[in-house]
Order: C-alpha cells, then structure tokens, then sequence
C-alpha cells in the first residue's frame, strides 16, 4: 500500500521536479548571472518561485479532493479498508510531493552559482526521515496500518527538511527574494516556453515507464520485481556519472558569452571534455553489468529470501541495461547543450522518437522474439531493458547529429575509446576468473566473495588506464593519493608528470579543469563562461 501511495504523487514530482524546472530555468537565470544581470536574475528566480508555487499549490488541492478517483485508477485491485488506507496515505503524500517540486527551484538557483553539494545531498535527508520514522514506529510497538501511517508523515517531514535545509544558502545566493506572479519579463516567458516541451517530454516518459511497468506485469511472477531492482543498480552510474556530470555542465554551457562562432566553439570544447569524463566511467559500469552482473547483484541484493536464482534472473535484466547506458548518459548531456541553447523542443521530438521505440520494441522484445527463440519466456523482461537501450541509441544519434549540425562535431578521438573499452575488457577478464576462483555465488555468501571480484576489476581498469596515459585516470590516481593524506607530494609529483609527457599536453586543459562535480561542488563559486580566442571556460573569474 505505501509503495501504491507514494506512486500518485510521485507523478507530480517527475513533472515537475527537478529535471524540467531546471532545463527551463537554469538556461535563462545563468545567463544572467553571467551578463552580469543580478537583479533581472533575481527578479526571474522569483517570478519563476511564485509561478511555480501557485501551479503547485493547485495542484496539490486538487489532487487531494480526487485521491479517491487516482487511487480506483491506478490501485483498482484495492477494496474495503485497504483502498480507504491507500487514500488517506495519498492524501498526506501530497503537500509532501509538492515541497520537493519546490526544492527542485532551490536547486536550479544553487546549480547556477556553481553551488552543487547542498542540493544533491539535501534528498538524503528525506530517506532519514524515513528511516527514522520507520525505526521509531517500529520500538513503539506500532505495526500494521499505524506503523504505515506513521511512516507516510515520516516522509512528509523528509520533505519539509529537503526543501528547508537549502533555502537559507537559496536565499545568500540570491541576494534578494521577491517572489511575484509577474510574467511580463521577457526572460520569464522564455522559462515558461522552454518548460512546456521538457513538462510534455515528462509527461511521455513517465507513460513510457508504466507501459513497461505493465508488460512486466503481463510475464511471470517476479518480472517485476527484478525490473525493479535492476533499474536501481542500472541508476546508479547514470546518476553518479551521467546525471551529475550533465547537471554541472548545463550551468556553464548556458553561461557562455561571446560571438556566435565562439560561443559554439566553447560549447563543443564543453561537450568533447564531458564526453570522455562521462565515457570513462560509465564504459566499464556497462561492462560490468554484463560480464560481472551477477556479482553486482549479489553484493547489494542477495540474501535471506532473495536466493542466487534470483540474482542470476537481475542479472540478465542488468546485462539488458548496459546496451544503453553509454548512449543514454551521453543522450542528457546532449540535452543540456541544447537546453543551454534555449532549444528544448529539439530534445523533446527525439525524447519521443525514444518512447515510441521503445514501447514497440519494448512489446515485440518482451513477448514475440522469447518464444521465437525458444526460451522461457520469464526471460522476456530483459528484452524489456535491451529494446529501452537499443532506442537510447537512436536518440543519442539523433541528438548528436542535429548539434553538431549547429555547433560543429564533438567527441572523443577514437584511441580513447579503445583504450577505455579495452582496459574494461582485459579487467573484466581477470575479475571472471577471480570470480571462478574464490567461488562467487557458493556457499561463502555474494558479499565474501564477490567483493574481492569486484576489487579486482575496479583496481585493474584503473591501473590499465593510467598505464595507457589517460589524463582521467592520472587526475583520478592524483586525487586518491591526496584524500588519503599523501599531500601535495606525490599527487601533486604525479600531476606535473602528467603535464610533462607530451602525449598528454592536448588534454591537460581537462586535467586541470578537473570535473565540476568535484571542485565545483564547492559553495560560493558563482558566474558564468566567456568565450574569447582561446576558448577557455571559466567560473567565478577562475579557471574550472
């Protein structure tokens, strides 16, 4: 039932939250910041505030009066005291839902003063709550429909908190608050214009998600569930990586000043640069989830009621996911460049190509091509994953054809690609046979044995990578050997002998950019990008 309650108002936050406010709102406020504009920027943030809050507001009361009618729709198995319990649970969800919506504001004003930490780290906060709620109803000997209830306003207080606990660094960002319902501002009618097409892009993505929810649905117990899990291993990187590195570049693209030929100059140094950082991590994640899934899912799923058959069944779910999980980190930072532009339409007709892929290839993936090829056909919900990775592709082409007709081809040179696809394979090779060695999936349990595997592969891409002089992996062993208090001796010795080889001398723009999802995240960095000869993006008068 709680899973069932969140599910409504959880509608409300994928429209609205994060992803679309801030490809409609970063665009234009970071712009300003960057032309130097703060009280335009403060006047945008908060019209756009007032807006959004009042939209949310209605919402929420609406969706409170017709909880009843969401519950029948979506729930329509539940009766008598449990769809009564369901409703009052929707009921209490949605104000909550709707001050996570607003947090998404906070952290479209944080992001554009290259403030990341605080916004990425305030959700946290809701799963303590949560999980204190949780603990606390359980040693007061609350169980059943109690214990549910208790925890439901649990996490409503966990949106209280992520929302409060970034509105004082908000507001010091801001300078000055004034929110207002004033649409006149031409660059407030820009954010209303570019979020119609991203909301509507939401909109189709979260159908495309309950479509596949509900072929799942049509296999055979537990296609489902290992659906579910596998989709939050699979995020895992795309978050880590994909969502983070693009969130930090949207900012920066959108503050880019200079004529045209060097705006665009600048925008493809960006998307080249962020290109190998994305690829450089998420090249050996997809290489484990298909040569190494079933230690990954061990390691974080196995155990109790969840057996090795089951890990096996999340594995080949995960080995699905990885077709498109290059194409699809790449595919939002792609977004973000054009978001950047003020081009959100171009994204959504393509984010639509994706959906209407994907269910197609979805269904034929799922149902016909199983008993085609003479399996069971529990096996259809991986080609649920593999159809979503083969239609990622496609749109990631599409995104990239369509801007480098505008800004000219980015990209990564083709020994890059080499060398990170085959440093991932050699160590995917010696993890395997690690694997047969300790035994992973016998009787020592997947965290004993799989631990080791996974060491070994980690250690070995990065020894690879680093042997093939890859300025990402020295940046990376640079930076490790600092956090463990080596100092500025030896990283800072391994960073000159980076700069040193002349192999390395093209990309040591990369190095010492060093990616925004690390030195970036620190606060009270603010400003925008000039192009100007030489194109060299810059925050806050530095050198990223």
């Amino acid at each position: 039932m709680f899973v069932s309650a969140t599910r409504i108002p959880n509608f409300l936050q994928n429209l609205f939250g994060e992803g679309v406010l801030s490809a409609s709102f970063i665009p234009v406020y970071a712009r300003l910041l960057a032309e130097g504009d703060d009280e335009e920027a403060q006047r945008v943030a908060g019209a756009v505030f007032g807006l959004l809050a009042t939209l949310v507001t209605v919402i929420v009361a609406v969706g409170v009066l017709a909880t009843p009618i969401f519950v029948d729709t979506i729930a329509d198995g539940y009766t008598g005291a449990k769809r009564d319990l369901t409703v009052a649970l929707v009921r209490v969800l949605f104000p909550g839902t709707g001050l996570l919506v607003l947090s998404a504001w906070c952290l479209g004003v944080l992001n554009s003063h290259r403030q990341f930490f605080l916004s990425y780290a305030a959700p946290a906060l809701w799963n303590v709550a949560i999980i204190g709620a949780l603990s606390w109803g359980g040693m007061r000997g609350l169980r059943g429909a109690r214990l549910v209830t208790f925890v439901t306003w649990g996490t409503v207080l966990g949106c209280v908190l992520q929302f409060g606990v970034q509105l004082p660094a908000t507001f010091r960002a801001l300078g000055r608050f004034r929110p207002s319902l004033d649409r006149r501002s031409a660059a407030v009618q820009a954010v209303i214009r570019s979020f119609v097409p991203i909301f509507l892009a939401r909109g189709a993505v979260n159908i495309s998600a309950y479509v596949d929810l509900n072929f799942a649905s049509r296999l055979p117990s537990g296609a489902t569930t290992a659906l579910g899990y596998a989709q939050q291993i699979y995020l895992l990187p795309v978050a880590l990586f994909g969502m983070s590195i693009s969130a930090a570049a949207l900012p920066a693209m959108s503050g880019t000043l200079g004529d045209a030929a060097a705006v665009r100059a600048a925008l493809r140094d960006r998307l080249s640069t962020d290109m190998r950082r994305i690829a450089y991590f998420v090249i050996p994640s997809a290489v484990a989830f298909l040569a190494l899934g079933d230690v990954v899912a061990g390691v974080i799923l196995q155990g109790g009621a969840f057996r090795r058959a089951d890990t096996v069944y999340v594995w080949a779910v995960l080995a699905g996911s990885a077709i498109g999980l290059l194409a699809s980190t790449l595919a939002r930072l792609y977004s973000s460049a054009f978001y950047a532009l003020k081009d959100t339409r171009t994204p959504f007709r393509f984010a639509l190509v994706r959906i209407a892929l994907t269910i197609v290839l979805g269904y034929v993936f799922a149902f016909p091509l199983p008993r085609a090829l003479g399996i069971d056909a529990r096996w259809g919900v991986a080609g649920l994953t593999a159809s979503a990775g083969v239609a990622g592709w496609v749109e990631f082409s599409l995104l990239r054809a369509r801007l480098g007709r505008d800004v000219g081809r980015a990209g990564f040179p083709a020994s890059f690609g080499i060398a990170v696809w085959a440093a991932a394979l050699v160590a995917a090779a010696a993890a395997w046979a690690t694997k047969l060695a300790v035994g992973a999936g016998g009787a020592r349990g997947p965290l004993w044995t799989g631990v080791p595997v996974l060491a070994v592969y980690g250690a070995l891409y990065l020894a690879a990578t680093y042997v093939f002089g890859l300025p990402e992996a020295r940046s990376t062993v640079s930076r490790v050997l600092a956090r463990v208090g080596r100092g500025r001796g030896p990283a800072a010795r391994s960073d000159d002998l980076v700069r040193d080889q002349p192999a390395d001398r093209d990309h040591h723009r990369e190095r010492d950019e060093e990616d925004d999802v690390g030195r970036a995240f620190e606060p009270g960095a603010r400003g925008g990008a000039r192009a100007e000869g030489e194109v060299r993006e810059k925050a806050g008068g530095e050198k990223e």
